[in-house]
């Protein structure tokens, strides 16, 4: 009996100081909204990459120095940096062209559309939107504006450039949010003689906020024009990546097409052999359940958005098919057990991760970790 008392109360000294912990927590994130504010008055961009590395080192060696489980702070400081992102997401931000002409947003009601309107709008620009049963309308809307954003599907971009480009004013930047960068970036300074921005943001809809997200600049014409709207992506706390429309091509179509393409197939091939989705999750590794959770995600969502990436360039197929014969040629070994071969051609793409395999162990253990621990 003196054992149960001595549990019970060891129990409720815990539930005690989780209470106070819970307290702490509050007590932090409100600090940091306080900062939020401070940061936006000073124009400050929502994310610091010094001060996150310096707080990640100095807790670690701290949380050493009491003898906590090495990453345990860390997993929390992250997480409670997440948290403090998705709340900087609510706020105002700093603008970084202070002008009355309106960013015009072709396609702003739909989901990237919707995305850029806010954050736009939370940095005090005029924002208005152009919708395919506005067209009637389209000089009045357009005239005078500062940006035009195309935030259309692939597959009508051009026919949009094609019917803007009459009405736009010639110190008027053209831009557009496509994932095929070479062949729409060439249709713009075809159509229209004034700045050009290609851009390309590296996620969806659905983010929760812009901090540490990635928008690639695949250039256009009379840049320097154009730098404001990409100094007011890195106040939101994107990251801009350069890189040339052609590279982007070449790069998006092992980034985005093969791996759809392969998270597609292998899906299909889930549903024709009809195996029980409930027992594959009872039964799989960590490792698993997260590809599973990769592949449900990519059917959660719109097929058109991926039957446009996937079959967007003519390279596409051509990788595609690559990775077929690489299939062939790998399904060959296995049918003839050759285990030399199979060890020797593993080897061989070791070498070419090369200190990467090492990064992306660890890094994926972080991640397994994670997924095992919401598992019940």
């Amino acid at each position: 009996m003196d054992e149960i008392e001595k549990l019970n109360d060891l129990r409720q000294r815990i539930d005690d100081t989780d209470l106070e912990l819970i307290k702490l927590l509050e007590k932090r994130l409100n600090l940091v909204k306080e900062a939020s504010l401070v940061k936006a008055t000073l124009g400050a961009s929502s994310r610091s990459l010094e001060r996150e590395e310096f707080l990640l080192q100095d807790r670690a060696l701290k949380a050493k120095e009491h003898h906590l489980p090495e990453g345990l702070i860390e997993d929390l400081l992250k997480r409670l940096l997440r948290e403090s992102y998705k709340d900087s997401a609510q706020r105002t931000f700093s603008c970084t062209y202070k002008t009355s002409k309106p960013i015009v947003l072709v396609g702003g009601n739909g989901g990237m559309g919707q995305v850029f309107a806010k954050y736009f709008k939370a940095s005090e620009y005029k924002v208005k939107t152009l919708e395919k049963d506005d067209w009637e309308n389209v000089a009045e809307i357009v005239k005078g504006a500062l940006l035009v954003l195309i935030c259309v599907p692939i597959e009508v971009t051009e026919n949009v450039i094609e019917r803007l480009a009459p009405y736009l004013d010639e110190e008027t930047i053209l831009a557009d949010i496509t994932s095929v960068k070479a062949k729409i970036l060439s249709k713009m300074l075809s159509a229209h003689q004034g700045p050009v921005l290609a851009l390309h943001p590296m996620f969806g809809p659905d983010i929760k906020g812009m901090v540490k997200q990635v928008i690639v600049n695949a250039g256009g014409r009379e840049l320097e024009k154009s730098a404001f709207v990409l100094e007011q992506f890195k106040i939101w706390g994107a990251k801009v990546c350069n890189c040339e429309a052609q590279e982007h091509d070449k790069a998006m179509g092992i980034i985005q097409a093969m791996r759809h393409f392969t998270t597609y197939c292998y899906g299909l091939f889930l549903a024709n052999t009809n195996a029980s989705l409930k027992e594959i999750l009872d039964l799989s590794s960590p490792i698993y359940h997260l590809e599973l959770l990769m592949v449900g995600r990519l059917f959660a969502q719109d097929p058109h958005l991926y039957c446009d990436i996937i079959m967007a360039q003519e390279h596409n197929k051509q990788l595609i098919e690559q990775y077929l014969n690489c299939l062939k040629e790998q399904l060959e070994v296995v049918a003839n057990h050759n285990k030399a071969e199979f060890v020797k051609r593993f080897l061989d793409a070791r070498d070419y991760f090369g200190e990467y395999a090492t990064l992306f162990l660890k890094e994926s253990g972080q991640l397994l970790a994670r997924v095992n621990d919401d598992k019940r």
